[in-house]
């Protein structure tokens, strides 16, 4: 773990943010975390920057789409286990009706799954968001403008 000091010699919160966002969810939650033990307000920056699955429900309707239609249905489902309905509801709001209802049958008949495979499959989605939006893996997509 770097200390809060060796980060700004290394170039800032930036390259930190783009270690985490290209780690699995266990390795960002414990970099975070242990972030938050050593200085709060630096864990605060890093947070704010990263894109968190959860952050979907800030797209836009059409980045949305863009991105569903690249996502296999199967890990889509896996990575709705346990999410918001904010969340389930932006997705699913973004599929035809056929496929919301499809696509949350699915979900249910996953049954008990292990966390470490929905967090891997939310970060599937990621990638394919910062695939479809082009920018790269340091930055999130663009936010829906309010």
């Amino acid at each position: 773990m770097l200390q809060p000091a060796e980060v700004s010699r290394v170039g800032g919160v930036d390259p930190l943010v783009n270690i985490i966002n290209r780690s699995d969810r266990p390795t960002e939650r414990q970099i975070v975390e242990g972030l938050e033990g050593l200085d709060p307000s630096l864990a605060d920056e890093v947070k704010s920057r990263m894109f968190m699955f959860e952050d979907i429900v800030g797209l836009d309707d059409r980045s949305v789409q863009q991105v569903l239609r690249q996502v296999d249905t199967a890990d889509l489902a896996l990575a709705l286990k346990g999410v918001s309905d904010a969340v389930r509801t932006k997705i699913t709001g973004n599929l035809s009706e056929r496929a919301a209802e499809n696509l949350l049958d699915e979900v249910e008949m996953l049954g008990a799954v292990r966390l470490a495979q929905v967090e891997e499959a939310q970060q599937g989605v990621i990638r394919t968001i910062r695939q479809a939006r082009g920018a790269g893996p340091d930055h999130g997509p663009p936010r829906e403008r309010r």
